[in-house]
């Protein structure tokens, strides 16, 4: 058994500091992107708006006596200038936004979630992240140092990996998809974590006790880290779908569109259908969570299952996002109900990580706290 080395765990501690305030910093800067690209989105909007009314006002006006023969016409109302539907004005409105059915107020990002017109507080705020991400690896590299383990055995440390992981995970997706309009919840989400891990779960270095004493913690927590990472990206992907459901829904209906910033994200569908994928296989990754703990259990108590709570609410969260997969596939529970099926599954999952551990008593009590 390595000994504790008290030094290297204050650097985590300073470590999680400064990668907190970074990522603050990286949230704010992901809210000042959508709030900007809503101002400048209707500001677009005004402007086709008046160049529509000119075109108007124009095609009511007679071509004057014995005007040239080449001299051009008016263009009549409606057949597409300024409402940012020509080739013309395309190259006015970014790249990466795609008309919905509804018209010009009723746009979403594009569906494909490919990058497109450069953002420069997104820019940024991704830069941040990274580097936030940076320290937080640093952070968490320390804290395994200091423990001479890996460095998830109480609710501390499960709380501040859990959020380092959700935080690559995204930045990885970034690769591929342009989710920068999932920054401002996503960095919210991991804020929160790391101030409720330091607030709330603090626990000092120290040794496993003996029933975590063993090679199943790095594969049992290890895929329960990064199952949950995931399900953190889908829930933020459901919360924003049922947000612009409801917007397009009033825009359909004539309404007012009171969220603008809500233009940066995709449709409601293809957010329900990005986030049913990413579920499957979080999912997957929670069906061996629960196998490997089974086995762990074995190893550790001499049974597979013991009606334990925290084990009982393990299998719920199975339960739920079993549901949520066959209901969506099977049922045709698409649109709202899928996604409130996808955030009940979440909030279970933070239900089992804070309230089970801190209130129910059970073999799983040695979590720190």
């Amino acid at each position: 058994m390595f000994p504790i080395n008290e030094t290297m765990g204050q650097y985590s501690e300073l470590f999680m500091l400064l990668a907190a305030g970074t990522y603050t910093v990286a949230f704010i800067a992901f809210a000042w992107d959508l709030a900007r690209s809503s101002k400048s989105l209707k500001a677009i909007d005004l402007k086709a708006a008046a160049a529509d009314a000119s075109a108007a006002t124009s095609a009511k006006v007679p071509v004057a006596a014995g005007a040239s023969a080449g001299a051009a016409a008016p263009r009549p109302a409606g057949s597409g200038e300024g409402r940012l539907s020509g080739p013309a004005d395309r190259a006015e409105r970014p790249s990466s936004y795609a008309s919905s059915a509804t018209g010009a107020a009723g746009q979403t990002a594009d569906d494909s979630m490919r990058y497109g017109e450069r953002r420069a507080p997104a820019r940024v705020a991704v830069a941040l992240t990274v580097l936030g991400a940076a320290i937080h690896a640093a952070a968490v590299l320390t804290r395994a140092v200091g423990a001479g383990r890996v460095p998830w055995g109480n609710m501390y440390e499960f709380l501040t990996t859990g959020a380092f992981v959700a935080a690559a995970v995204f930045l990885l997706v970034l690769i591929r998809r342009d989710l920068r309009f999932l920054g401002t919840f996503v960095v919210g989400l991991v804020v929160i974590m790391l101030v409720a891990a330091s607030v709330a779960f603090w626990t000092p270095v120290g040794h496993l006790v003996p029933a975590l004493q063993s090679y199943w913690l790095i594969i049992h927590v290890s895929i329960a880290v990064l199952s949950s990472a995931l399900f953190t990206l889908t829930f933020a992907m459901s919360a924003l779908q049922l947000v612009q459901s409801h917007r397009q829904r009033t825009i359909a209906a004539g309404g007012a569109d009171k969220l603008g910033f809500m233009r940066l994200v995709p449709s409601a569908l293809s957010l329900e259908n990005l986030s049913y994928r990413i579920n499957a296989i979080a999912f997957i990754g929670w069906t061996f969570t629960l196998m490997f703990g089974a086995i762990w259990a074995e190893k550790a108590w001499g049974r597979f299952w013991g009606w334990d709570t925290k084990e009982v609410w393990t299998f719920v969260i199975w339960v739920v996002y079993a549901g949520y997969l066959h209901a969506r596939a099977t049922r045709g529970w698409t649109g709202t109900r899928a996604a409130w099926l996808s955030i009940v599954g979440y909030l279970c999952v933070v239900f089992n990580f804070t309230i089970v551990n801190q209130f129910f008593n059970g073999l799983h009590s040695y979590s720190g706290l």
